[in-house]
């Protein structure tokens, strides 16, 4: 049954096969919450500052005009200091290998992900394809060339 605006198809790999399949937990969620399809039982320790490969069990063929993007969930930053190391980490149309996710342990503690964590989230964006030309020079603005924290303190 379609309930949004596209659908995506998505294959349950031999390891993701016990796991629910990513889903919106409110109304009004942008993202799916993306789970940890690691060994049961074993499950992943991230060590303070280290990162790791997770994976999701999950393959999706996004549609042409679409992207999904991997974005931390904000409860594992706040409360671990756990986030996405590419975030967001871009997973492209044409794309069909396992969806993993790179997390990084930015917290003081080591932390431990087990099997059905939900450790990330998928936000599917539209995506607009530039032509670029070559010119010689740009048109004037008022910003310039100034960047990296020129235009205020922060």
């Amino acid at each position: 049954m379609k309930k949004s605006g596209f659908s995506v198809n998505v294959v349950r790999l031999e390891h993701g096969r016990d796991l629910d399949l990513p889903s919106y937990q409110s109304p009004g969620a942008s993202g799916i919450d993306l789970l940890a399809a690691v060994d049961e039982g074993e499950g992943e320790n991230l060590a303070p500052g280290a990162h790791a490969l997770i994976p999701t069990g999950l393959q999706m063929a996004i549609p042409t005009g679409y992207e999904a993007q991997v974005r931390p969930r904000s409860g594992l930053a706040a409360r671990h200091g756990i986030t996405v190391l590419n975030s967001p980490g871009t997973i492209d149309c044409d794309y069909r290998g396992e969806i993993k996710v790179i997390l990084v342990n930015h917290g003081k503690d080591n932390f431990r992900i087990i099997r059905g964590d939900r450790i990330a989230q998928l936000v599917f964006q539209k995506v607009e394809r530039a032509d670029l030309n070559e010119v010689g020079e740009l048109p004037p603005s008022s910003r310039g060339g100034g960047g990296f924290g020129s235009t205020g303190n922060s």
